[in-house]
């Protein structure tokens, strides 16, 4: 099970703030509007400090006191992959790019166009790309709406459009697909190789079998048949694959949440740990969610709330004024006294009259978003390829 930060009272951690300057590569830059709506700013320069780094793109602090997402959307999964291996936090860095206005906006249709195999007609590329348009002002009506129901139903609808594309490109991918040899898959997406993890012979003749079955049927289009021939085979890789990177045990995790638990209560939780473990191997994510939903709701009955001023510190770099920080603290200290289940509505609502509060602190320190086109690292420069 993973930790995650409850908004109502763990702390979360706070970044590591660096230094940054950003600097445009041409005096009086102007914004231009490419294709699809996406308006992308004229190349600007960041030389920073990483404060922090999700795997797709790293955020920095600027000397200004602004925030910077700088994203790796325009490099190949390869280089990313190899990114993820040299970057830390506090590392320096170096980024050219454009400026977009949302997080959408950093997968444009031609990113997409270059996925896609040569053969798709153009009449089909045209479709596609009325259907990319719609699907990027969903994302971003979707991420806007303060709605919770509105949002979710914008959602289902992107997700219903994404599946719509996949299938009127899913004949042209299968008909160029190239299968991977067999060990070159288990290393690409598995990390698995002669150097870190042996698998027994047999093991590896029955994966091999299993994943010549799974390439046949995907090549076949038969999804569910080859979703269930994908699953017998991380059944068979998962003890290889726990010894690769071992799951946390109980013990292990309970000594990082430092809470005085009784003996009782302790038992249930590692009961329910190691049953969502076991869902989240077997990819049963909805048990997985209800254990996990089960397991924070034990957890919280012993988690002494942070103040209003470690709450506000841990979570936020920007300060208060002081007649906002005084309504702040009075709706955080009614929250503290109201239950969590039995007021549900209450809570809400005393939190989103916080989140109203902090709403022009937030606008103004939000991040500026870069689509990076160059990297320099450690010295060494990477372009997209």
């Amino acid at each position: 099970m993973k930790k995650t930060s409850k908004k109502s009272w763990i702390i979360a951690s706070a970044l590591t703030i660096g230094m940054a300057v950003l600097t445009p590569l041409q005096a009086g830059a102007t914004s231009v509007e490419p294709t699809n709506g996406v308006t992308v700013q004229i190349q600007q320069q960041i030389t920073g400090t990483i404060k922090s780094f999700n795997g797709v793109g790293v955020g920095i602090k600027g000397r200004d006191g602004k925030n910077y997402y700088v994203s790796f959307s325009k490099f190949s999964d390869e280089q990313v992959k190899q990114m993820r291996k040299i970057i830390v936090e506090g590392q320096e860095i170096t980024v050219e790019g454009g400026v977009v206005e949302h997080y959408a906006d950093f997968y444009t249709f031609e990113d997409y166009k270059k996925e896609l195999p040569k053969n798709i007609p153009n009449e089909e590329l045209k479709k596609l790309e009325k259907m990319f348009s719609e699907v990027k002002k969903l994302e971003k009506e979707a991420s806007k709406t303060k709605d919770k129901k509105e949002s979710e139903k914008k959602y289902e609808e992107f997700h219903k459009l994404w599946e719509e594309m996949f299938q009127i490109t899913k004949p042209y991918i299968l008909a160029n697909w190239q299968p991977q040899p067999f060990n070159v898959f288990l290393e690409y997406y598995y990390d698995f190789s002669e150097n870190n993890i042996v698998i027994a012979e047999n093991d590896k003749k029955k994966l091999k079998d299993i994943y010549e079955e799974w390439v046949k049927l995907e090549k076949d289009g038969q999804e569910e048949k080859s979703e269930e021939k994908m699953k017998e085979f991380k059944k068979v890789l998962r003890p290889y694959l726990d010894e690769l990177n071992p799951p946390e045990t109980f013990e292990k995790y309970i000594e990082g949440v430092n809470l005085e638990i009784s003996a009782k209560d302790l038992a249930k939780l590692k009961a329910i740990y190691e049953d969502s473990q076991k869902a989240e191997r077997d990819e049963n994510y909805e048990l997985y969610n209800k254990l996990s939903l089960e397991f924070y709701n034990i957890l919280n009955q012993f988690i002494i709330p942070p103040t209003f001023e470690e709450y506000m510190s841990s979570r936020y770099e920007f300060k208060v004024n002081k007649a906002d920080s005084k309504q702040l603290k009075q709706l955080y200290e009614e929250i503290l006294k109201l239950d969590e289940k039995e007021d549900s509505t209450k809570v809400e609502e005393k939190w989103g009259a916080f989140d109203k509060i902090l709403e022009p602190y937030s606008e103004a320190n939000k991040e500026i978003l870069i689509s990076a086109s160059k990297l320099t690292i450690n010295g060494q420069e990477y372009l997209p390829r």
